[in-house]
C-alpha cells in the first residue's frame, strides 16, 4: 500500500489493482486535476487505505487477492460503511456478467473495462463522483437483466413514459446506459446543447434529480 504527496486537485481517487504495472500506467494516464491518494493491491490493503484516506472515488479492480476471497465486492462491503462519501467505480479486464452484477450489487456506481482510455476513466470517475451511474455500453444489458429478474417487472407504456416525446425517449435510453452527452449527440446527429436540453426535460418530467436516478428508473422498467 502506498500513499501520495498532497497536490492540488478537483477529484481525489484511490487505485486498487493487484498489478503494479497497471496501477502505474493508470496513474500516469489520468487527467490533470485528478489526485491519486494512494494505491492498494489486496483486499485488506484496499479497505485500510479507503478508510484512512476517504477518497471521492475508488477505481476498483474486481478480482483481488486477500481478505475472505470476495475481491472488489468484499472491499465495497467492508469499506463503504466507514467511507460514506466515497463512491466506487469498478475497472476490470473482465466483462463477464457475473462479475458485473456482483460488484454492482455490492454497491459500485459503475463498471468499465480496462480497454478504456485514461481520459475515459477520468471522465467516468468524475461522473460517478457527481452521482451518475456509468457503464461500458455493452455491460448495461447485464445490469438490466439482473435487476429486472430480481424485480420481476416488465416494461410498460406507463403514464410516466408517455410524458416523454419520441426523441426524449431516445436520449433517455442512451443516457441511462451511461453514454456521455457527446456520444449521444453523435449517435442521434444532434448538438450537445440539444442533448442537454432533452436531458433536463426528461429529468423534470420524470421528477428525477440525476443521471443515476434515471438509470435506476429505466432499469426498474426494463427500458434499456
Amino acid at each position: 500500500m502506498t500513499t501520495a504527496e498532497p497536490t492540488r486537485a478537483d477529484l481525489t481517487v484511490v487505485i486498487v489493482d493487484d498489478h503494479s504495472i497497471f496501477r502505474s500506467g493508470l496513474r500516469a494516464d489520468l487527467a490533470e486535476g485528478i489526485r491519486v491518494l494512494g494505491e492498494a493491491a489486496t483486499v485488506d490493503e484496499a479497505v485500510d487505505l479507503v478508510i484512512a484516506t476517504q477518497p471521492e472515488v475508488v477505481l476498483l479492480d474486481v478480482h483481488l487477492p486477500g481478505g475472505a476471497g470476495g475481491g472488489g465486492a468484499e472491499v465495497l462491503r467492508r469499506a463503504a460503511p466507514q467511507a460514506p462519501n466515497t463512491r466506487f467505480l469498478a475497472l476490470s479486464v473482465s466483462d463477464a456478467a457475473d462479475d458485473v452484477v456482483t460488484v454492482i450489487r455490492a454497491g459500485a456506481r459503475g463498471y468499465i473495462t480496462k480497454s478504456a482510455s485514461g481520459s475515459d476513466v477520468s471522465d467516468a470517475a468524475r461522473r460517478v463522483r457527481d452521482g451518475d451511474a456509468v457503464f461500458s455500453p455493452r455491460l448495461a444489458g447485464f445490469v438490466l437483466d439482473a435487476f429486472g429478474a430480481v424485480s420481476g417487472e416488465t416494461a410498460e407504456a406507463s403514464d410516466e413514459l408517455d410524458r416523454l416525446s419520441a426523441r426524449e425517449q431516445e436520449v433517455m435510453r442512451l443516457i441511462a446506459r451511461g453514454y456521455a452527452y457527446k456520444e449521444v449527440a453523435a449517435s442521434l446527429f444532434i448538438s450537445v446543447k440539444t442533448v442537454e436540453t432533452h436531458v433536463s426535460s426528461v429529468l423534470r418530467k420524470l421528477q428525477l434529480s440525476s443521471r443515476h436516478e434515471l438509470t435506476a428508473w429505466a432499469l426498474a422498467r426494463k427500458l434499456l
